[in-house]
């Protein structure tokens, strides 16, 4: 899987991990380049709460259009170590 932001790869593997129709890309399949952290969060009622990115790619800047769960809960300790995305981010096969 690939995902892809203003015509820049950043995040590629084969060992995604999908939950709830989302692929989750292992932390080390990122381009940390492209990466800024926000001080955005949320929280999800089973999975925890999620911490944010912006993306930053040729000038061009997606706020908080990357989102990982630091500490998960216990059921959702699959996509421990794991980001995934939307607001426009293509993730294709």
């Amino acid at each position: 899987m690939k995902a892809l932001w203003n015509g820049t790869v950043i995040a590629e593997s084969d060992q995604t991990v999908v939950v709830e129709g989302n692929h989750y890309f292992p932390a080390d399949s990122i381009n940390k380049e492209y990466f800024k952290s926000s001080n955005h969060q949320t929280t999800c009622f089973w999975k925890g709460k999620a911490s944010y990115y912006n993306i930053d790619v040729n000038g061009s800047t997606n706020e908080n259009a990357a989102w990982y769960y630091p500490e998960p809960s216990e059921k959702a300790q699959n996509i421990k170590d794991h980001v995934a995305f939307w607001k426009g981010v293509d993730v294709i096969q």
